[in-house]
């Protein structure tokens, strides 16, 4: 089964052939892009679309490869142990019950194949992805404390995102189908908006539009609005039911949009922009 995107989610073609590409190479898929453009949501959709379960790993700076695999309670068999007189001490011979199974070893073992999202892997530590090659590749690993080799029973369709803030491991690159998401141009953002927003009128979409592409063009900004954050705006314009003559000036210069908060992030960003309006409005 191909994914030919979803009524939810819109796909570009190129980006439904790199899903496809990756499940027929049966590969993980490294998705980059901007924040906000939907890296996180694409696993969800594809997974939806397919009919496949989708389990979740997202990536803190804390995290270890191990936590995907499995974790050891050592603390807790120890507590045990001193506890033992309770059942005899049953529960702390069998090492099982201190085994905690991970995303990966979930996945793995499934009943049916599962799609597998970890999200944000470069948040991880710069050795995280090389210590995933072994297990990502060949769909198995051992478990040391029980002597058993867990292997998968369907390979999960692998779905890794990254922001771009740590460069990742070539090895880790030659064994993933790359994908980077394109901030979207004028006519995808308004199929994006059509799908969240159906019965926007004309008038304001064209409106907020031109708005939001003249604050995300504007020079120097330390952040760029994304699509989540246009369509957290559109929301609340539709909320508030601000009127249309709010996001237009009449001599078609740029001006500071009502609920600017949902666009700009920081208080740099909103000063710079209220520096080119100003400079605009006192240009002669």
């Amino acid at each position: 089964m191909k994914f030919q995107g979803s009524e939810k989610y819109v796909a570009t073609q190129d980006l439904m052939l790199a899903v496809n590409a990756s499940a027929t190479l049966k590969k993980p898929l490294l998705v980059k892009g901007e924040p906000g453009t939907g890296k996180t949501m694409l696993a969800e959709e594809v997974a939806t679309a397919l009919g496949l379960p989708l389990l979740q790993w997202h990536i803190k700076s804390t995290t270890k490869a191990q936590q995907g695999l499995y974790e050891y309670d050592a603390v807790s068999r120890l507590r045990d142990s001193q506890l033992s007189s309770v059942d005899g001490g049953a529960k702390v011979k069998n090492i099982h019950n201190y085994i905690v199974k991970g995303v990966l070893w979930q996945a793995f073992t499934s009943e049916q194949p599962v799609a597998l999202l970890i999200d944000e892997i470069d948040k991880a530590d710069i050795e995280f992805p090389n210590d995933l090659l072994r297990e990502i590749d060949r769909m198995e690993f051992y478990v040391y404390e029980t002597r058993e080799l867990i292997k998968a029973k369907h390979r999960p369709l692998v779905f890794i995102t990254s922001n771009n803030e740590k460069e990742l491991p070539d090895a880790f690159l030659r064994r993933c189908f790359f994908h980077y998401i394109k901030f979207p141009d004028a006519d995808t953002m308004r199929q994006i908006v059509d799908v969240h927003f159906p019965g926007l009128k004309k008038e304001l979409l064209a409106a907020a539009m031109k708005t939001f592409y003249d604050v995300r063009n504007l020079p120097g900004l330390k952040k760029k609005p994304s699509t989540s954050e246009l369509l957290d705006w559109l929301k609340l314009l539709v909320a508030e039911d601000i009127p249309l003559e709010a996001l237009q000036s009449a001599d078609d210069k740029v001006t500071v949009p009502p609920l600017v908060g949902a666009l700009l992030k920081n208080e740099q960003d909103v000063t710079l922009f209220e520096k080119l309006v100003f400079m605009q409005r006192n240009h002669r």
